[in-house]
């Protein structure tokens, strides 16, 4: 077979792989965004990933990891494609089975998540169907080119050009049909969300405005609230959990007294209150951007608990996502006195899908892997002994209190200032505990109090400044946080840190 042979019934193969995607992908939008073919293989590779890799793709990709992996995923399925496209040349069934196989096991895969349905084999279906007729197709035309008994002929000149031209004109409306299809897909399932109706009633008892923030007169500081749309995000999902609210129901079940279903129309009726409340990833790097501050319209938790009836047996609250994807809180930090919130609104909006609509789990002081489930339908109270959680199974902490920590926001790490008046300024948080100081220490000096922005009670961060007279040169910054109970943040970590979510941050600064 010559180069170009080879390449034609590999681009034959890519195409219909392709064209097979894009249409399962649309047929996934109605269905369940999750069974589409690219993502069920994405979401598998992610759950079958060992832990050490996910913590590095989390630390190094930052929000990257999930586009670089269905980037990969589809090369990788790319490559396969053109290989049935080679393999349709010498043996059609040989070639259409490895694409079948190729499309069987996202069917495979959109099946075995937690919270599959038979439809979920749908996109599958199509896939496969329109993969194998362009597949058809696209072989029978180039078989066609090669097939005239002489090829030195006018009349198979004519028959090779036109053969040649039907082939691109129908490669290109397959490609452009495509194009349209995958479109059209990811337009229904990020506008499928029914958000825009809800409206969230006023807080029972609101909370006064916030404090004007560190940021309107000190540029670079971060924003004494975090706008929703600059919120960190780290989760597994590869898409956002599609809720229809006119299903959607809260279940609070387990050793209860009672098992409670909720709808949404139950949770906006009952007293809500607000909260600023910091939460902070435990991936979060010291000097990381894993951590965010924001005001929460919700149910305190112990309300529904105790509308339940909390039996004596069980030491979790084991919550449960729409995908079925858990998390384990241990009880014991439920019921403290915190205010562990079932939050629906952030920041006087309705929680963003991609942030937990309809409800997500608040929780001050402990990491989001153990409090902070969003996309929540389901609250059992159980054991660690009988139920196991997403993290727990893979061997990660049950109970995971935050570690005091300070961010420097400005200078930025290797920046250039100029020499004169400038100001260090940043962010620190203590959830649960509160901030009681913060010192800055330049060129290993001693440690200095720094001045601190509003506050907005112990589960919130505080901002902080020192105005610096900088001398030109290159100069070493730390930061570090103490909380109102004393404890002090230790250990080094330069920029860029290696590993780690507790440290005191060290920037270089160079001024000019």
């Amino acid at each position: 077979m010559d180069l170009s042979s080879r390449t034609a019934y590999a681009g034959a193969g890519l195409l219909a792989t392709t064209a097979g995607i894009a249409f399962g992908h649309l047929t996934a939008a109605f269905v369940n965004p999750s069974a589409s073919p690219v993502l069920a293989v994405g979401s598998t590779v992610i759950d079958l990933t060992p832990t050490p890799l996910k913590e590095w793709a989390v630390r190094e990709l930052g929000n990257a990891d999930k586009p670089i992996l269905l980037a990969s995923v589809a090369a990788g399925t790319l490559v396969l494609a053109g290989g049935a496209g080679v393999l349709a040349r010498r043996s059609f069934p040989l070639g259409a089975g490895l694409l079948i196989a190729l499309v069987g096991l996202s069917g495979v895969f959109a099946l075995i998540r937690p919270v599959a349905a038979p439809i979920d084999a749908l996109p599958a279906v199509v896939s496969g169907l329109v993969g194998l007729a362009v597949l058809t197709f696209a072989v029978h035309r180039l078989g066609s080119r090669t097939a005239a008994p002489d090829p030195g002929t006018p009349e198979a000149v004519m028959a090779a050009r036109s053969s040649r031209r039907g082939l691109l004109i129908g490669a290109g409306a397959v490609a452009a049909l495509s194009g349209v299809a995958a479109a059209t897909g990811q337009w229904v399932i990020r506008t499928g969300s029914s958000i825009a109706n809800v409206v969230l009633p006023r807080a029972t008892s609101p909370l006064p405005p916030l404090a004007e923030g560190l940021e309107q007169k000190h540029r670079g500081i971060s924003p004494f609230t975090t706008p929703n749309s600059d919120f960190y995000r780290v989760d597994t999902n590869l898409v956002v959990p599609r809720v229809d609210l006119d299903r959607w129901t809260l279940t609070i079940d387990g050793d209860v007294a009672q098992t409670l279903e909720l709808t949404f129309d139950d949770l906006l009726a009952m007293p809500l209150v607000e909260r600023d409340i910091t939460l902070t990833c435990v991936s979060n790097e010291v000097g990381g951007k894993y951590v965010g501050a924001a005001r929460w319209l919700g149910v305190p938790l112990m309300d529904l608990l105790d509308q339940a009836g909390i039996g004596d047996k069980a030491d979790q609250l084991l919550s449960t996502a729409v995908d079925g994807f858990t998390i384990s809180t241990p009880l014991d930090v439920v019921r403290d006195g915190r205010d562990v919130l079932l939050a629906i609104g952030m920041n006087g909006e309705p929680l963003p899908a991609a942030h937990g609509f309809p409800a997500r789990l608040v929780t001050p002081g402990i990491y989001g892997f153990v409090g902070a489930t969003k996309w929540l339908d389901r609250l059992t109270l159980t054991t660690y002994a009988a139920k196991k959680s997403y993290w727990t199974k893979r061997g990660w902490a049950t109970d995971a209190p935050i570690k005091v920590s300070a961010r420097i926001d400005t200078p930025k790490p290797f920046s250039t200032v100029s020499a004169g008046q400038t100001v260090i300024g940043g962010v620190a948080w203590a959830q649960h505990r509160g901030v009681g100081r913060v010192e800055v220490r330049i060129n290993g000096g001693a440690w200095q109090p720094v001045r601190l922005g509003p506050d907005a009670g112990v589960d919130y961060w505080r901002q902080w400044y020192l105005p610096w007279d900088a001398p030109k040169g290159r100069h070493l910054v730390a930061v570090r946080a103490i909380t109102e109970d004393g404890d002090v943040q230790t250990g080094v970590r330069r920029t860029p840190f290696p590993e780690g979510s507790s440290g005191i941050q060290e920037v270089v600064v160079n001024v000019s």
